[in-house]
């Protein structure tokens, strides 16, 4: 297939010198809380590979953690892999992104979150060093040590994985740990053993800031106090500003209306509660950014920069999910080691700026996250790409970039096909057009996307909304009772792909 990035078949590329392939994911992000994406908090690394790079503004994830990633990993639905609704079994009938890429030739290499029950190495990681859980204390995942209070979790009893050690509660003995630190020293490792060899590399950099729990070093939650003292609605404002002046939201994106409580109703005490929430929140993600820095930085020194896509996401919108712990310290200071405390609705509405709703939700709010592309000199500086994309597009994207063979059978199982396609026309500027529909299903969340066209519910009995994207991208004008025919068209697809899913 002859396609071509900046001018040089890709074909070419890849006989000669296939790149070697980063993807970083944030947890819990919203898609306006990076810099590029509108945001206050200061996060220059990822705002320069944006600057340089492609920023997309309609691509998707699932609206939840494990299933996005499963997506993201495998190139197909939750529903074709075992993931639709629980992440305590084996990914089936379909393969990783580490054994495709790594038949093909490729060193792979895993740090950060998995949420899933295998263990990468088993499913074609070379290395792996991270959370094989949903969530965990960022200062430390396991039991009390010494001279410690006792850190606020939900199970200090996580799992948790270096190479093919399995932790069942993993206490650090570094008193300097967190998570985003220390996952970007095993994804540095990573890298410097990938420059001994003479292969390109695959690296997956799944970071879990900034989820819940709220927790950050002390200088960097400094960097924000007194920021957001201000509240929402002025901080909302001022993104939705900022996103139309960089050109990054066209004349169509309606601010959405706003679902967080007026901010001079609140006490002063709830104020500074909720200001302290939001500094800290940003601490985490400006902190994601200084680690992103420094891989870029050790990429560099290793010579490997200039012949790696990088890509970043979101594996869902900003959650408004609140955790009460009955253990939890509530006289512990927000952002340390001894509490637990989550954004909540009215910062996640924030956040997710200007879609409606959040995680778990199939409105923009939950699934629509901030994509970065960067390749130097293969992708044009300071573009934008409104293509809409999904995480299954991943998978056939990476296979066309390294020539890798995409199985029919593997360990004894039928391989779900590919569902999504490969974003390299879209990466090189050029017209890719979709011509498959985009579903979603979580729990009571549901959509389906065709074209322009979207229906999408929440709630068991709820009925279908129906959404013109082209016209009103942020979900504000329901069409369904003007337009029943296309309700019932879409409704039918998502039947037929109900049915025909393996879960």
């Amino acid at each position: 297939m002859w396609l071509f990035l900046m001018g040089l078949p890709v074909y070419q590329l890849s006989a000669q010198t296939r790149p070697n392939v980063v993807l970083i994911s944030a947890d819990d992000l919203g898609w306006s809380d990076l810099g590029c994406y509108g945001s206050e908090i200061q996060t220059p690394h990822l705002d320069k590979l944006a600057q340089e790079g492609m920023r997309f503004t309609d691509f998707h994830n699932t609206s939840k953690c494990f299933p996005s990633r499963a997506s993201l990993l495998t190139g197909v639905y939750a529903q074709d892999c075992g993931y639709a609704e629980r992440y305590h079994q084996p990914i089936r009938h379909a393969v990783t992104l580490g054994e495709v890429l790594r038949a093909s030739g490729y060193s792979t290499y895993w740090s950060g979150k998995h949420h899933g029950k295998e263990n990468p190495i088993t499913r074609g990681f070379d290395r792996y060093y991270g959370l094989k859980d949903g969530a965990c204390n960022h200062f430390n995942p396991g039991a009390r040590r010494p001279g410690e209070a006792q850190p606020a979790q939900k199970s200090a009893k996580r799992a948790w994985c270096i190479d093919s050690i399995l932790y069942r509660g993993y206490t650090p003995e570094d008193r300097d740990f967190y998570t985003t630190d220390y996952f970007t020293h095993a994804a540095i490792e990573h890298v410097q053993e990938a420059s001994q060899r003479d292969q390109p590399f695959f690296l997956y950099l799944a970071y879990t800031a900034p989820h819940d729990p709220l927790m950050a070093w002390p200088e960097d939650i400094a960097k924000y106090q007194g920021e957001y003292d201000q509240g929402y609605e002025a901080i909302r404002e001022a993104r939705y500003r900022k996103q139309l002046d960089m050109g990054l939201l066209s004349e169509n994106h309606q601010l959405s209306e706003a679902t967080f409580l007026p901010w001079d109703q609140l006490s002063p005490e709830a104020q500074a509660f909720e200001a302290r929430k939001m500094e800290v929140y940003a601490a985490m993600i400006d902190r994601m950014d200084q680690n992103i820095g420094r891989l870029l930085n050790e990429l560099e020194r290793l010579n490997l920069l200039d012949n790696t896509l990088i890509l970043f996401v979101s594996d869902n919108g900003a959650s408004a999910q609140v955790v009460n712990l009955d253990n939890d310290h509530e006289e512990g200071e927000i952002g340390g080691i001894d509490r637990w405390v989550s954004l909540g609705p009215d910062w996640a509405n924030v956040s997710n700026t200007p879609f409606r709703f959040f995680k778990t939700y199939s409105f923009e709010g939950g699934i629509n996250t901030p994509m970065i592309a960067w390749w130097p000199g293969r992708i044009q500086a300071q573009s934008f790409s409104d293509f809409p994309g999904h995480f299954i597009d991943i998978m056939p994207t990476l296979v066309e970039l390294s020539e890798a063979t995409y199985p029919t059978r593997f360990n004894d199982q039928e391989i779900t096909p590919m569902r999504g396609v490969s974003l390299l026309p879209a990466l090189s500027g050029k017209p890719l057009e979709r011509a498959q529909p985009i579903f979603w299903e979580w729990k009571q969340g549901r959509a389906v996307r065709l074209g322009d066209w979207k229906i999408v519910a929440q709630g068991t009995n709820s009925p279908w909304e129906l959404y013109h994207l082209g016209n009103d991208p942020t979900e504000t004008q329901n069409l369904a009772a003007k337009h029943p025919e296309k309700v019932r068209e879409l409704d039918a697809l998502f039947q037929a792909w109900q049915a025909s899913s393996i879960e």
